[in-house]
């Protein structure tokens, strides 16, 4: 199999599992695109060991042993990408889909959080790396600055994932709410058990949203020093999170038995706001998070 169809699988994989990341990052000239859908691919794959072992191809474990000893791993699509991207970004360092997996390996066992500090750990460890694995992928230079901006991006849309799926989360015995912001907000986990949607738990998740929401804005504040094509990238990707978070208030604050969503429609919308932008001579971007 050519290198072309390794990637192609993992566009596969991107465009089937995550329609927001797919069409903030298609735009993407070669071969930044081919990397950013192998970093998701490798990232699902992991997710999925985790989520879905009856289906997954390799257990967290397994993963782990085969990433450490890429060079020889056989037996499936990502290993030959991975080392595509690796060789294509030598800057990239594997550190952060090491600690990627550690996170993921978390959920085996610590499922209930008690405190807002174990769960922005957490964070960090599934989806603040994400930050770190694209932006070698995204732009040319860095720093702790920048680097600080693509974590703080992947924070923020962790914490929307953890809002959108606490319904579908809590059927898998998972708590990623906080019992302290519970406790502040005097919403209990009985309240929780039984999917209640009152004032207290409202004002808990609107607590949460403005925690994402300053997270955007922290990963966005440098945004105009991206090249646009990856500028625009980034700021379709933590748009379309956004309006998950306004499609959530939509249903009523109801993440128990409604998914909230993005409709193509208004993400075609977005697409067309945000190129405007781009594509205006000494115009960047710099979203308007709200």
């Amino acid at each position: 199999m050519m290198n072309e169809q390794y990637l192609d699988r993992c566009e596969d994989m991107i465009q089937e599992g995550s329609s927001s990341f797919y069409q903030a990052f298609c735009g993407l000239p070669s071969p930044r695109r081919e990397a950013v859908n192998v970093i998701y691919a490798f990232c699902r794959i992991i997710d999925d060991s985790v989520d879905e072992p009856d289906k997954a191809p390799y257990s967290i474990h397994e993963l782990r042993q085969h990433f450490l000893l890429l060079d020889a791993a056989e037996g499936h699509f990502i290993w030959p990408a991975l080392r595509w991207l690796f060789r294509q970004y030598p800057d990239l360092n594997k550190d952060p889909f090491l600690r990627q997996m550690e996170g993921q390996c978390s959920d085996l066992s610590f499922i209930h959080y008690t405190t807002m500090e174990q769960l922005e750990r957490y964070c960090y460890l599934v989806a603040g790396t994400v930050g770190e694995m694209l932006l070698p992928v995204l732009r040319e230079e860095s720093s702790a600055e920048i680097i600080a901006s693509g974590i703080a991006l992947g924070k923020g849309m962790q914490i929307v994932n953890i809002i959108r799926d606490i319904g579908d989360d809590h059927k898998r015995g998972r708590r990623y709410i906080p019992l302290d912001l519970m406790n502040k907000h005097g919403y209990t986990e009985g309240q929780m058990d039984r999917g209640e949607v009152n004032s207290s738990f409202i004002e808990l998740i609107r607590e949460l949203k403005n925690s994402a929401l300053r997270w955007f804005q922290q990963g966005l504040a440098d945004i105009e020093s991206y090249p646009k094509t990856s500028g625009m990238a980034v700021e379709l990707a933590a748009t379309f999170y956004v309006r998950i978070l306004n499609a959530v208030e939509a249903n009523g604050y109801d993440v128990f038995t409604r998914r909230a969503f993005v409709s193509d429609e208004e993400k075609m919308g977005l697409f067309l706001d945000i190129y405007s932008r781009y594509t205006q001579p000494s115009v960047g971007g710099g979203i308007a998070i709200q």
